[in-house]
């Protein structure tokens, strides 16, 4: 089933060349189902690749699914021109009574300060505390994982000696979990950040189950029972190049500390093209998450959020 996006907006171009469907508000009318709503809480720099990958996962769902993009009230980025933010983003603060299915809170380059610290932290919180009454499930990716991981549960993150960048092998550490149907054993994830969440931490919590983990780099993907939500901390939606592109622009932010992504290149070497191994499990992670929001959802949407979890 499609995934329903703005007509104009640039992602829906690009996704239409890949063959991934896209519907429109007219197709949409005309069938007789409720889509699943889910709103995208995006604080990348980037927001275009940003709802590109996002939006190309979920369009390969079986379900259809309404997109809504929001964005902190509080905070005007300086990345992206104001024109697309107008055109396609509603600040929280116009969506706040609204309910959703599901909400996606994306990464930020703000992880080396300390939470407090980040300029839109207060309106951050303020809507993970509105996420508890007004979404069915969450997934919170990167930073944003580690955001919603600390307001939720109070586990830190922890500052790493340099930028951890890499496609790392992980293993499934809890086959049970639908959110890992049909994951391979061992698989490689794209890793790219300067801070960690620790088992140790997050062992602490009964309501929180370790789902993927690696010997490298560490915890990845926590699944949260006590509000039914979803902590990512690497990047299974990034693009083939994506993990170059940040390469390329750290050597020139920082060259004196910049290391080659480990396990990424051919032979090590940034001058050959690297492959994507890690495509299919980014779909399966989306759709397993789609999926288990649609079977677990209420059927009237002003009904998410009534019930206490």
């Amino acid at each position: 089933m499609p995934i329903k996006i703005p007509n104009d907006l640039p992602a829906s171009r690009t996704l239409q060349k890949e063959g991934v469907d896209i519907m429109s508000e007219d197709e949409a009318s005309r069938q007789d189902i409720r889509p699943l709503r889910i709103a995208m809480l995006n604080l990348m720099p980037k927001k275009i690749e940003t709802e590109t990958q996002i939006s190309r996962l979920i369009g390969s769902t079986p379900l259809q699914v309404e997109m809504t993009l929001i964005s902190p009230s509080t905070y005007i980025p300086s990345n992206t021109p104001q024109e697309h933010m107008l055109a396609f983003y509603e600040p929280f603060d116009s969506v706040q009574t609204e309910r959703f299915d599901g909400l996606i809170i994306t990464g930020a380059p703000v992880e080396e300060l300390p939470f407090e610290e980040v300029k839109y932290w207060d309106e951050l919180r303020r809507i993970l505390d509105w996420s508890h009454t007004n979404v069915h499930s969450t997934l919170n990716i990167c930073w944003g994982g580690q955001a919603a991981l600390f307001h939720n549960h109070a586990v830190p993150k922890h500052l790493l000696p340099g930028k951890l960048s890499g496609v790392y092998d992980h293993r499934v550490m809890k086959r049970t979990s639908p959110m890992v149907r049909g994951f391979n054993d061992v698989l490689p994830v794209p890793v790219s950040r300067y801070t960690e969440t620790r088992s140790i931490d997050v062992e602490k919590h009964s309501a929180l189950s370790i789902l993927l983990e690696s010997d490298e780099a560490g915890v990845c993907l926590v699944e949260d029972s006590q509000f039914n939500a979803i902590y990512m901390f690497n990047h299974l939606e990034y693009d083939t190049r994506t993990l170059y592109n940040e390469y390329v622009r750290d050597i020139e932010a920082r060259p004196e500390t910049v290391k080659v992504p480990e396990y990424y290149f051919p032979m090590n070497d940034p001058a050959k093209t690297p492959h994507n191994g890690w495509r299919a499990h980014g779909h399966l992670l989306m759709g397993n998450w789609i999926n288990r929001i649609y079977q677990t959802t209420p059927f009237k949407l002003e009904d998410v959020g009534r019930f206490s979890r």
